[in-house]
This record gives C-alpha cells, structure tokens and sequence, in this order.
C-alpha cells in the first residue's frame, strides 16, 4: 500500500501533465465505449424490430426507403398500394402472413399506424392496461408514446396530417386511447395504433358523406380503398426465390427484403462506426505516447528520488514497478471515467434521438464485451511503462550518488 501510495503522489506531482494524460486516454476509452454501447443497440434493435418479417410491400421506389419506412418508421413511404393487393397475396400459396399499414397521420410527430391486431402479434406485444381497438377511431399507444404524450387511457386525441409535427390538425376526428402497451423495446413503443378503418375515416370523412345514401358511390370507394405498407411472412424458404420477384413484376409494386437492405444499412452505418472508432484509437495512441514521454521524464527527474529507495534496501523490480504501478493508477481512473463518459454520451445521444422519434439508445445498456476496456487501459499503461520502468530497473546508485549536483 505504501509503494500505491508513493505512485499516487508521483502521479499528480505534475498536474497539469497527469491531467493532460487523463483527458487523453479517457476521451479515447470514452469513444471506443461509445462505439461499443451505439453499435451493439442498433444492432439488437434491428433484430427485435426484422420480427421475422420477411418481405415488404410498396409502391414502387427505393427498396431502402420501404424498408425504413415499413420496418423502422424512419423515412416517408413511397407511395400507397390497393387493398386488394393484400388478398392477392394472401391467395398465393407462398405466402403465410401478410400486416397491412397505413400510414399519413402523426400525433406530436409520433406515427400513427393504421393496421390490424396482427401486427401486435408480430412483435409478441402485451398490454400494460385497457385493450386492443375493437372499432374505429380507438388507439393503443406504444409505451414511450405514451410517455412522451402523457395520454391516459379514456382521454382523446386528434392527429395532425403527415407524419412531422407540423400538420394540419383533424379536430372533427377525434381518437380516444383504449390501451396502452408494454415498453418493449421495439418500433411499437413509438408508435400510435389504430385500426385500418381509422385512417379511412379520417381521410375519407369527405368521401363518405358524398357517398351516404348511394350505394353504387360507397362501393366504388370501398373498392378504391388504399394501405401504404404490407409486412409478409414467407410458408416457405423457397419463397424468398420468387416471391420479390412476382411482386415487383405486378403494376405500381415494390419489393424490399429486409434481411438485404439491412445489411445494406448496417454497412453505411459501419462507416461512421469505423470512424469514431478510428478517432478513438487515435486518442489512446497519442495518450500512450504522452504517457510515455512523461514517465521517461520522470525517471530522469526522480533519479536522486529512485537512488535513495535503493539505499534504503528496495530492490531494482520494487524501482522499476514503481514506474509501472503510477502508469497503471492513471490507466485505472482513466478507465473508469472513459466507461462512465461512453454510458453518459450513449444517454445524451439517447435523448436527442428520442426528441426527433428516432431509434432508440440507453446510457443503461451494458455490453459483454466492457470488460476489454479497462484491460485495453491498462495494456497501453504497460506498454508506455516499459521502457521508463527499464531504465529505472538498471539505474546505477553508486553513480546516481557520486554525480555532481
């Protein structure tokens, strides 16, 4: 504990120096958590949200944007597609499930969805309190939309137009929240559902009453019914084979497969990931140097210092693990502030992702893999150590005590 000590007061003897150090190999760990923490939620959070979804539907345009917008509810669709294209592929013998969205509205820039039970079912949801919507006009709020919002079960909402924050508002079609969903880590949680109908009334309310009392005029409308989206499971592997292609083939559709775009996806985000990461090793390289320069310095300056505990009977490793043991004490508290950095700045970029109903990223997410930043620390603590820690092993005191002053 004494030689702990003595590191301790050699460590901070120069302040300036050790904090310049700190700042360093701490920013560098900092970044290299935050790379960590970011890559492995994206990562996990597009697997919860793929669902086994197998393939989407659209109109034609960016299989990418279909995926965003289908699957994560990140982009505008690219368009609506007919109702019926859902019994079409429903009828075709490769086809297990298809979830039909419709989406336009938003409620304070939260999405509202429009889309059957089934969709509760892709993600396994469960209910906090109240019950799925029954008729039209009633909503169930994801578990973050609730917070955000602050609606409670029983009280009313109207949608704005499009899906910003900016619309116009629908204040003659008003929703009412019959239930609320358990935070589950999904897309669900960021989103408002509602029945498929709920959105035809709210779009159509014009339509209808032109149409009342006229029954060729509501069939027409009925038969010219739109979704924006279908999410289909495959019955079979082979599907995938053909499936897209049948699609793509037919009059105004699009095919997107998730499994491909998101690798896609991944790939462009790996490049900003590559380079946070390379900033980070970056700053541990040049903490390393610094940490280096700073201990041989310190060995040539605590000569005197080091050729008295070796007349006092230390032995040349008790010498040279002092040198070691201060890069290590720094390595230590850097690695302890570099985790808490990464966490902090994974919540803050949590929170602002939050703001705009983006994905979804937590301070409190602990990776498996933390453990190799304290050891990464310390590795580059050793390695800047060694050379100082040699030189202070092979000091000569006889001559340390005869040199002039």
């Amino acid at each position: 504990m004494s030689l702990l000590r003595l590191a301790w007061r050699y460590l901070w003897s120069q302040p300036l120096t050790a904090a310049l150090n700190l700042l360093l190999l701490s920013l560098g760990l900092a970044a290299i958590t935050l790379v960590l923490l970011v890559s492995e939620q994206i990562e996990a959070g597009v697997r919860r949200d793929l669902a086994g979804i197998d393939l989407v539907v659209g109109a034609k345009g960016s299989p990418m944007q279909i995926m965003l917008a289908g699957l994560f509810h990140l982009d505008v669709p690219t368009g609506n597609i007919p109702l019926k294209t859902r019994a079409q592929l429903l009828a075709h013998p490769l086809v297990a499930s298809a979830v039909p969205l419709s989406l336009g509205d938003s409620l304070r820039g939260i999405r509202i969805v429009g889309t059957t039970p089934d969709y509760l079912d892709l993600y396994e949801a469960k209910l906090a309190g109240g019950r799925v919507w029954s008729e039209p006009l009633q909503a169930v709020l994801g578990a973050e939309a609730a917070r955000v919002t602050g609606l409670k079960l029983g009280q009313q909402f109207a949608g704005s137009h499009g899906l910003g924050a900016q619309g116009g508002e629908h204040a003659d079609q008003r929703y009412t929240v019959v239930g609320v969903l358990q935070a589950s880590g999904t897309v669900l949680d960021r989103l408002v559902l509602t029945d498929l109908a709920s959105v035809w009334a709210v779009h159509e309310a014009h339509h209808e009453a032109a149409a009342a009392g006229h029954h060729e005029a509501a069939a027409e409308l009925e038969a010219t019914r739109e979704i924006t989206l279908l999410l289909v499971r495959y019955r079979s592997p082979l599907a995938a084979i053909s499936l897209p292609r049948w699609v793509n083939a037919q009059a105004g559709l699009q095919a997107a497969a998730p499994a491909v775009e998101t690798a896609r996806l991944l790939r462009m985000v790996g490049v900003g990931v590559d380079v946070l990461r390379g900033f980070g090793l970056l700053m541990l390289a040049s903490a390393a140097l610094s940490v280096f320069v700073a201990l041989l310095h310190a060995v040539r300056a605590r000569q005197s210092d080091l050729a008295m505990l070796r007349m006092l009977g230390a032995p040349p490793w008790r010498v040279a693990g002092l040198i070691s043991l201060e890069a290590l004490c720094l390595a230590g508290l850097a690695s302890l502030i570099g985790l808490g950095l990464g966490h902090g700045l994974t919540a803050l970029l949590g929170e602002v992702l939050a703001g705009q109903q983006s994905l979804r990223l937590t301070g409190a997410w602990l990776s498996p893999w933390e453990w190799v930043i304290p050891l990464l620390a310390l590795g580059l603590a050793l390695l800047a150590a060694a050379w100082p820690a040699w030189r202070a092993f092979r000091l000569e005191v006889t001559e340390l005590l005869q040199a002039p002053r």
